[in-house]
């Protein structure tokens, strides 16, 4: 009896430790471990097309995590998403002409902001707005166009 019970506890402990390396790797893919407010400022840029790009999303230039997306909301009268970064202050030399695009990452697909430096010599400020975006490509709308492109070439 006193075997059964000292098996059932250890069985009991293993599962606590699955349990807690399950919640640590999905707060780790889910960015919610890494994500914490810093000194910074905020800057916006316009999408047409953001695809799954989520708050809380890297920032990065040239590889480097310099920000994160902050925030997304839609224009009404443009349609376009705005997409409010937040850059670390120790970014403050990002110039104004620099491009944002957004990439695809991983086996996950994890969608970020990635920004190509410009090279004006005016650098970016809080509340100022990227001019150059390049929205995210959407693998379906690819998939379409071929397909529809090899339906015209078969009909003809």
């Amino acid at each position: 009896m006193a075997h059964r019970r000292g098996t059932e506890i250890i069985v009991g402990l293993f599962m606590v430790a699955g349990f807690l390396a399950l919640f640590f790797l999905a707060m780790k893919v889910g960015s919610l471990s890494a994500y914490r407010t810093t000194e910074g400022y905020r800057i916006t840029a316009r999408f047409t097309n953001i695809g799954s790009l989520k708050a809380r999303a890297p920032v990065t230039m040239a590889g480097v995590r310099v920000g994160r997306v902050e925030a997304i909301a839609l224009d009404e009268e443009t349609y376009e998403a705005i997409v409010t970064l937040h850059i670390e202050r120790q970014f403050d030399t990002i110039p104004m002409d620099s491009f944002a695009s957004i990439f695809t990452a991983g086996l996950l697909g994890e969608q970020y902001v990635g920004l190509e430096p410009g090279g004006g010599g005016e650098f970016l400020h809080d509340g100022d707005q990227i001019g150059n975006t390049q929205s995210a490509l959407v693998l379906e709308q690819i998939v379409g166009q071929f397909l529809f492109s090899k339906a015209e070439e078969g009909s003809e």
